[in-house]
Order: C-alpha cells, then structure tokens, then sequence
C-alpha cells in the first residue's frame, strides 16, 4: 500500500531544468496528476541533466506545446480551467509574454495556485539577472564556509537553490492549496532560488558577519580515507562517542583532545592525526570496529550503491528503478512510482482527446505546429 493524498490533483508544469520539475515530481509522488508542457525541442534539461530529468519527470504525462504559436490558446486554456496548480520557471516578464502568466490564466480558472520559480524572485533589482544553481549559492553566503575541517569551501554535487527551491515550492503549493479550501480563492506564488539558498544558509550559519567559519563543522565529525583508498566519514559529536573511539586509537588519548573545546582548539593536529591512524586500516576493518564500539561511521557509496542496502531495502525506498518519497505516513510508504519518464510528447493526443479536442481539431493543431509529439 501507498500513501497517495494528492490524488484527484491536477497540475500543469509549464517549468524546465532542475527546480520546477523537482516540485512537481513531488507532487506527483504523492498521487497528483501532473502533465508536463515541453516546448516542441522539448525541455532542455533532457540534454543537458539527462539523469536528473529522468528521475525528476517520472510520474507524469509530457505534451508537446507551441506557447509561441497562437493556435495553442485553446489547448493552455483547457489544460488550465481543469487543473489545480500551475508551475512556470521562466524568467520574470517570459510568461506574460507567452501568455501564461497568472493574470491571464486566473481569469479562466479563479482557483488555481499558480507558482512562478525564478533565479532572483519577480521583484528587485535582480529580478532580470541571469543565474544558475552555483551562482544563486555563491551569492547567498553558502560557499563562504568550509564542509570539511582542512579544506577549503567546496560546491556541493547537489544543486542547493534548485532543489531547495523546489522543495520550497512544493511546500508553498499545498499551503496555498488547504488555504484555496478554506477561502475559495486561487494564489500566485513568487519563489526566488536565490532566497531559498540564503534560507539554509542563515538556517545554518546565522546572519552575524563575524561568524566564526568553522562554527559549523568538527575536525572529528569529517571525512577521511582508508588504507584501501576508500573515503570513510565517522560522526563523532557526543563525548561518549570520542570516549569510544579512542579506545580504537589510543595514540589520541591526550589532554589537548579531551574535551570539545579542547579538541577545537587543536583541531588541525587532531584532524590530521585523525587522517594518519584511518589511513593505518582498510574500509572494512573500520566499520566493522566502529560498528562493534558505537562510534557513528559509515562509506561514501553512489546512490546506486546505497540502493543495494539492506536498510534501503526494507524501507522500500527504490520503485522501479527510482528514489522514493522518503517518507512513510499511517505505516504507508509514501508514493509510487507509477509511470516512467515520458518522452517528449507521448501523451500529446492522449491529453488532447481528455480535453475533448476531436481528431480534425488534432490534425489541425498537428498541422500548424501548435502540437507536437502525437
């Protein structure tokens, strides 16, 4: 069983690349009907992120759409009196220009929840700049600071704005929906990725300018590498937990590491002397001596071998080949993966008919280049 409490949704993902469909992946996880619009080359992300716009599009249908054409009007106005949510990631001004901007599609449908994801927000002097995940993440203060105790600070792998903005937008969109319960009314939803990132990082490190940099991070809560050349991060925060692992190495029972602030203050030498004793044993043989002593240690794994665990396994957390929605709700597994990724528009004459086009309206639509895909 599944726990799908967005069935009977209908969303309308006019959004490309990371953030959007990172959204309304979600919502589709969760049971909501998502058609996704692709322009007639279809969503760049297909190139240029083909994994992450694999696992991003699963669970939704893909139309192909000419917003420039303007004989696709009466396919947007259909798509959007029936749906619920409308998601755009255009720069501010491209919607309007096409016609889908929420001014526009509210008066064919008062109740939807439309939500516009944008590098800096639809308002200020930035609204127009361009920008991508490293820029917005740079600019919010969360490249400022090293994840590492000896190293300097590093981009992630992941990309923060996109995807925190998109989580962020999820969360607004079904705020706004309970809210649309209660009130009748539709919401415009302005998400700035940029904002989202600066919210982690003040979550994170506060907004003193003085902060100390190494505030966050602890030279025995790292990563290091094995004497087979495996990368091993251990979890040490709780004393009980360094009282335990000193007992594994006793050339670190020393008063300068005796306690937290202590351990602070000679972090560089307890950090590199912390390299040196790991790098004395293989993989295997500190996990199996840290499991055995209740220090908090595990692999840096791929995802496709994190899949393989046992513990991932029990969960559920893998459907056909993707990563679900990792949370379990009532002792329900949270989603399903009901469909893959679409091609660019498989669905089109599929979501033309449910719209009640007939099959001269589609040739017509076939014919001017409004509609592709079919």
């Amino acid at each position: 069983m599944s726990w799908l409490p967005l069935g009977g949704v209908k969303v309308v993902d006019f959004s490309m690349f990371v953030p959007g469909p990172f959204a309304t992946a979600i919502l589709a996880d969760l049971g909501a009907e998502v058609i996704k619009v692709e322009m007639p080359k279809g969503d760049p992300g297909r190139a240029y992120v083909p994994v992450q716009f694999d696992t991003e599009n699963r669970n939704k249908r893909s139309i192909a759409l000419d917003l420039k054409n303007k004989d696709a009007a009466p396919v947007v106005e259909r798509l959007v009196r029936n749906a619920d949510i409308v998601a755009e990631g255009f720069r501010p001004g491209v919607a309007k220009r096409l016609g889908i901007d929420y001014d526009s599609l509210k008066r064919i449908n008062g109740k939807l929840v439309y939500c516009s994801i944008s590098g800096y927000g639809q308002t200020g002097p930035w609204r127009e700049r361009p920008g991508h995940d490293v820029n917005y993440v740079a600019a919010a203060g969360a490249l400022a600071f090293p994840g590492q105790w000896l190293k300097a600070p590093a981009r992630s792998s992941l990309p923060v704005a996109d995807m925190s903005g998109g989580a962020f937008a999820a969360i607004a969109v079904l705020a706004a929906l309970r809210e649309r319960d209660n009130s009748g009314r539709g919401c415009y939803l302005d998400i700035s990725l940029f904002e989202a990132a600066f919210f982690w990082a003040a979550m994170r490190h506060g907004l003193d300018p003085d902060v100390d940099p190494r505030a966050h991070i602890f030279p025995v809560n790292d990563v290091f590498e094995t004497a087979d050349g495996q990368r091993l991060t251990l979890g040490i925060l709780e004393e009980h937990f360094w009282t335990n692992f000193v007992k594994l190495a006793p050339e670190l029972d020393d008063p300068r590491f005796s306690s937290d602030k202590s351990r602070r203050a000679h972090g560089d030498e307890l950090s590199a002397l912390i390299a040196k004793v790991i790098k004395q044993r293989t993989a295997e043989a500190w996990l199996r001596l840290c499991e055995e002593h209740d220090v908090p240690v595990d692999l840096c794994v791929t995802p496709g071998e994190a899949a393989r665990h046992p513990q991932l396994v029990e969960r559920q957390a893998v459907e056909r080949g993707y990563a679900k929605f990792p949370v379990w709700a009532g002792g329900q597994r949270g989603g399903r993966i009901r469909a893959g990724t679409p091609r660019l528009g498989e669905h089109s004459r599929e979501i033309l008919v449910e719209l009640g086009f007939d099959d001269a309206d589609i040739t017509a639509f076939l014919r001017t280049g409004a509609v592709g895909g079919t």
